[in-house]
């Protein structure tokens, strides 16, 4: 498993736990925690956004290259119809 996706399972797990959590509106503080606690939200679900995009891209430029390899047998390129 690449770092990324450790992250990015990571990040999605405090996410879940996140909306899980029940606010305690009576309890001294609890209106801060909860103001915390959306913003950290959306910083993870932004950073898994970001790690998402890079792996999709890296994806793609492997894929372009290996195509190029793998269709490769040596011979003329072919013509097509």
């Amino acid at each position: 498993m690449a770092d990324n996706d450790l992250v990015v399972r990571t990040l999605r797990e405090l996410v879940d736990a996140l909306d899980r959590r029940v606010a305690h509106v009576e309890r001294l503080g609890e209106a801060r925690i909860a103001r915390e606690a959306e913003g950290l939200r959306k910083e993870a679900l932004h950073r898994i956004q970001e790690l998402t995009a890079e792996s999709s891209d890296r994806e793609m430029r492997e894929a372009e290259r290996s195509g190029g390899v793998m269709t490769d047998d040596g011979g003329p390129p072919k013509k097509e119809a």
